[in-house]
């Protein structure tokens, strides 16, 4: 009788949590949106260490974007100012990175947006904005990004992408239904695109977050909600935005072809799903 952990997929799951390092991901171009702060940072900064070559999306702050990469690791860096919740925009940005290296070998879906519109105390008007708005970053940008990667990532012979999602996608979100929903639907997009692209070895994964100690994230957890918020978890705090920047570059990596479609959740369970 095999023995757990005498097995060779699991020798290579293990080893990959032992030694970091068989996660290299040298000279890879490497596609981040919203990739110059938060989780998005953290993410930037992963691949990086580990090698690759990051082709940064932000939409307006230029300046702080600039900042940032001049603290990565490597060269070659380079920053790509785009809206995603515009059409165009998507199909600039890829074209734009492509142009710049010959290629993508990895996206990530990283931007998104939430604004609260809880239904017994917003307006109509504001209740539609905020849905359009929302469904516009959130899930029709990285279904543009992913369309058009996709298709580049036919030409050079395959590629991942990992999108971000949340454990609100869930659990529900009744004070900001509209984020709850697009992160939902970007859940279901990435499962269908998950089947459907493996015949063009590209690989899809998603990881699902819980409450993340960024900067926007700050003023709520120093707030009075913070320590109710950070008792969801037994561990008593929230993740840090390099413990969902790992999870990223285990779906982004060798080896992890098999898990696509996974969805990968970073909450420490605070909300477990079966």
């Amino acid at each position: 009788m095999e023995r757990f952990g005498q097995r060779p997929e699991y020798t290579f799951i293990f080893k990959i949590f032992k030694d970091e390092t068989s996660m290299d991901f040298t000279g890879k171009i490497v596609l981040v949106t919203g990739g110059s702060r938060g989780i998005g940072a953290a993410i930037s900064r992963a691949f990086s260490d580990r090698g690759a070559i990051i082709g940064i999306n932000y939409r307006e702050n230029h300046e702080r974007a600039k900042q940032f990469i001049s603290t990565l690791k490597g060269k070659d860096h380079e920053l790509f100012a785009a809206d995603i919740a515009t059409p165009s925009q998507c199909k600039d940005l890829i074209t734009s990175v492509v142009e710049r290296y010959g290629r993508i070998d990895i996206l990530i879906n990283n931007a998104g947006i939430h604004e609260a519109h809880p239904i017994d105390s917003t307006d109509y008007s504001n209740w539609d904005r905020i849905f359009h708005e929302t469904m516009e970053v959130n899930l029709f940008g990285p279904a543009r990004l992913m369309f058009l990667a996709a298709y580049q990532m036919k030409k050079q012979g395959g590629g991942r992408i990992v999108n971000i999602s949340s454990r609100g996608a869930f659990r529900g979100e009744p004070d900001q239904p509209a984020y709850g929903a697009s992160k939902a639907g970007l859940n279901q997009l990435s499962q269908s695109l998950a089947q459907k692209l493996i015949p063009w070895k590209i690989f899809i994964g998603v990881v699902a977050p819980g409450f993340v100690e960024t900067e926007l994230a700050q003023e709520i957890l120093d707030g009075a909600r913070g320590e109710g918020i950070r008792m969801q978890s037994p561990f008593g705090r929230v993740a840090k935005p390099e413990e969902v920047a790992y999870a990223v570059l285990f779906l982004a990596s060798s080896g992890a072809e098999f898990s696509t479609g996974a969805i990968i959740d970073v909450n420490g369970a605070s909300y477990l799903r079966t």
